[in-house]
């Protein structure tokens, strides 16, 4: 059976150099602060068989930077934070941001104070070199009413602080939920965008989820402009799953990844861009972020 990312996310929360790309923008220069990465989740079967493999495979591909999407009793894939940074470091890796779910059980609300768990995963993300903390989603039961999310928000904006202290932000990653739901009459992702301190916290925006709420990324850019430091670059073709649409290779779906990518660039404060394919149609994970890589390449980025 198929695991989708959301699927993922709610169980382990208790990237053509054919002639094609050819093209003038193939030459186009990435700014020097810009940073392309992977989301490892986009390769999670290897990552779960040979971690270290994988790793290889991905810097002898050409990526400088990945999301790590597995962090469990202090160990990222099984490896100490130690060990963890050893390993990147010895391929030329980096991590600039990761994936660990914030739920209501890592505040303490009697003590108004975060959980020595989720102290424990500030401290080994600082000591990984991280510059985000990015939680992927947000369980129903915070969300429920207005003044649920409000309060939850105000979490956020102190796990900021706490963030902070330790030279990284807080962060947010959007599913569909927060385009399609309301409360009080405004969509969750405004409120979040209204109630966020965005000097402490980001939203990482992924403009496949996004779509398939009915969301597009160029008009959310476009209302929020220079508020989106990290992006995932996904795109998206149609199947027959509930939610209608799986990822794809760039440039392959409905999204008009380039264009998207060129707004980020120019108005959307955008410096790290994290590739993520969740959905192969066939094709091999390693093989289709390879592809993802070439054409990110080929677009400047």
């Amino acid at each position: 059976m198929k695991t989708t990312r959301r699927q993922f996310i709610q169980n382990s929360a208790v990237l053509l150099a054919g002639t094609a790309l050819l093209s003038k923008t193939s030459f186009a220069a990435m700014k020097p602060n810009e940073i392309v990465g992977l989301q490892l989740y986009s390769v999670r079967d290897d990552m779960k068989k040979d971690p270290l493999g994988t790793l290889k495979q991905l810097a002898q591909m050409g990526y400088k930077h990945v999301e790590h999407a597995n962090y469990i009793n202090r160990k990222f894939y099984g490896y100490t934070a130690k060990e963890f940074r050893k390993i990147l470091d010895d391929l030329g890796l980096k991590m600039p941001s990761g994936h660990t779910v914030m739920g209501k059980n890592h505040w303490d609300a009697n003590k108004k104070d975060f959980t020595d768990d989720w102290k424990y995963l500030v401290e080994d993300a600082a000591y990984m070199g991280q510059k985000y903390v990015i939680s992927p989603w947000m369980d129903e039961s915070m969300r429920k009413t207005y003044d649920d999310l409000a309060r939850y928000l105000d979490v956020f904006n102190l796990c900021g602080d706490l963030c902070k202290k330790s030279g990284m932000k807080f962060g947010y990653h959007n599913h569909w939920a927060e385009f399609t739901e309301k409360l009080n009459g405004m969509k969750l992702f405004d409120i979040m965008m209204q109630k966020l301190d965005v000097n402490k916290v980001v939203m990482q925006l992924d403009i496949g989820n996004m779509y398939i709420g009915g969301a597009k990324a160029l008009d959310v850019i476009g209302q929020y402009p220079g508020k989106f430091e990290l992006i995932h670059v996904k795109d998206e073709i149609g199947n027959n799953t509930p939610e209608k649409f799986e990822s794809a290779i760039l440039g392959k779906g409905v999204i008009p990844v380039k264009e998207v990518l060129d707004i980020c660039r120019k108005t959307g404060g955008t410096q790290v861009y994290i590739i993520e394919q969740e959905a192969y149609q066939g094709k091999a994970p390693l093989d289709c972020v390879n592809e993802d890589l070439k054409i990110m390449t080929g677009w400047g980025y």
